[in-house]
Formats: structure tokens, sequence, C-alpha cells
């Protein structure tokens, strides 16, 4: 049976199209459009987005590369499916990580990161107080985190958490969400820009790895 790619968007025609592409196949994984194992056809998505094939195939090997999608043999690619096991080896990973990055961010953080932290707070907020889907949700939760990896300038460290945060996402969607999930994850990434406002890096690590702990907690059951 042929997937369907409706929840796909067109790509406009220009520049950057493999990028573009990538970044919409994303966002549809990471906000459930695309399910895990829905297989990504080139010439289909191609058709669907109204661009050639090749940004397209460039696309799918870098959500490959970032464990957003598998290649299974004779088969081709396909969304990735996250278990509730390596969900949770995820977590014990991402809890470290991102109390170091909370930790270096503060060390390096000035007046525009700090005004920005506050604008994506701000949104996260409107988004929950309007009834904002899920998919607004986590768009706004890991632009968070995204911006505080940046400030560390730390690469390798930047590289790591985008895929561990790609991939935790891509597994909350096989798990029943707690009605009140949203709304405590932004009131602790607001203890962690308060740390960080503070210029306390041992703070900014401790609210970091709170938070995080605190997300495996509530993917238990009877949470």
């Amino acid at each position: 049976m042929a997937a369907s790619y409706s929840a796909v968007k067109a790509i406009v025609s220009g520049s950057l199209l493999a990028d573009r592409a990538y970044e919409e196949l994303k966002a549809a994984i990471l906000e459930n459009r695309l399910t895990p194992g829905t297989p990504l056809s080139v010439p289909a998505l191609a058709d669907r987005m109204g661009i050639s094939r090749s940004p397209v195939r460039e696309a799918v090997q870098k959500l490959i590369h970032d464990g957003l999608a598998t290649h299974v043999p004779h088969r081709g690619a396909e969304v990735s499916s996250v278990d509730v096991e390596d969900l949770h080896q995820l977590y014990v990973v991402r809890e470290s990580l991102e109390g170091l990055a909370a930790r270096l961010a503060t060390e390096r953080l000035d007046v525009a990161a700090l005004t920005e932290l506050e604008r994506i707070l701000a949104e996260h907020e409107k988004v929950l107080a309007e009834g904002g889907g899920e998919g607004a949700h986590v768009r706004q939760g890991m632009r968070f985190h995204q911006a505080i990896r940046a400030l560390t300038g730390n690469r390798h460290l930047i590289g790591i958490l985008d895929r561990l945060q790609g991939r935790t996402h891509l597994g909350l969607h096989s798990l029943r969400r707690h009605p009140h999930a949203p709304r405590l994850a932004l009131e602790e990434h607001r203890r962690i820009y308060e740390a960080m406002a503070a210029g306390d890096p041992d703070a900014a690590e401790h609210a970091a790895r709170t938070h995080v702990s605190r997300l495996h907690v509530r993917l238990r059951p009877g949470w």
C-alpha cells in the first residue's frame, strides 16, 4: 500500500532546496505528520514537494544520518521507530549533556542571547495559552534547547544533542502524554533561563539536568 504524503508541504522553488526539503521532512516526522514506519519514497516525496528528486534524496540521507529515518534492505528508507527501552537510554545520556550545555552557555551568555531566550519562552507561553497543538509545543521546546546549545560554541556537543533531542521526540509519539506535560516543561525551561540570567553555571546545569530527569519520569506508566 502506497504511503500518503498529504501532510508534507510543497517547497517553493529557489536555492538550498535540499536544506528546505530536509527541514520540512524533519518537522513532519517530529510533529508526527509522518509516523514511524512510513516509507520515504524519493519519487513520491519529490512529486509532492514539487521539486526534483536529487534534493529530496539528499534530505532523506540526512534524516538517516540524524537517526530520524532508517534504511531498510530491499525496502528503502522509512521513518524510524524508537521503542520505550531505547527512549529511556536516550534520556539518561541527554540529561548529562543538556546539563553541560546549560553550564557552557551560561559562561558565554550575552544580552542578545538572553533576549532571544526570553522571546522563545514568551512565544511558548502564547502557544500554550492559545491551546496550540502538540506540534507547536514541540517546536518551541526544541527551539529553546537549540538556542542554549548554540551558545556553547561546541559543534560536537551541538551535533550530539540535536540528534538525541530528535530521537527522544520521535519516541514520545508512541506514549500517552500527561495533559499537563507541556506546561510543566515550560516552567522547567523558565528555571533554566533564570539560572542562566543570574550568571550561575552550577544552577543552570542543575536546572537543565532536573528538567530532563523529570521529562524521563513523566514517561513512566502511572505518572
